[in-house]
């Protein structure tokens, strides 16, 4: 299943937060973070439980959703599966890509790896 044009122009559209979900001890993990997105692919950096968890259990959730005082305009949900990448170039361009898009420097967060989220399944409401 691929990922509708409406949902690729709403995930690249700003800089939001989005909330990955993972899985752990049968429980759901949820935490913010900043991530890039392109083609059917989603990139985070993280580190802590949410890489711990990924490592047991690849399968994730991930929400992003653009809202004024509370009030949401939009909403997208992705479920897939996520791949660790160990390769430290690739972390490097990938941490680069995301920083950028959130008005960061060029400075590494030192301690996190990269993951890859192979998208699934997505879908998005319009609020009026």
């Amino acid at each position: 299943m691929g990922v509708s044009d409406e949902i690729e122009r709403l995930l690249t559209s700003e800089p939001l937060l989005a909330h990955l979900a993972t899985c752990r001890d049968g429980r759901p993990h949820v935490a913010p973070l900043w991530y890039t997105y392109d083609d059917g692919v989603v990139e985070v950096v993280t580190t802590g439980r949410k890489l711990a968890n990924l490592r047991e259990n690849p399968y994730v959730s991930l929400s992003v959703e653009q809202s004024t005082a509370g009030d949401p305009a939009w909403t997208v949900t992705l479920r897939g599966r996520a791949t660790v990448v160990e390769d430290e170039a690739q972390f490097r361009e990938a941490n680069r890509r995301i920083n950028r898009k959130y008005g960061a420097g060029d400075e590494a967060w030192e301690g996190n790896t990269l993951v890859r989220i192979e998208v699934g399944s997505a879908s998005h409401r319009v609020y009026d």
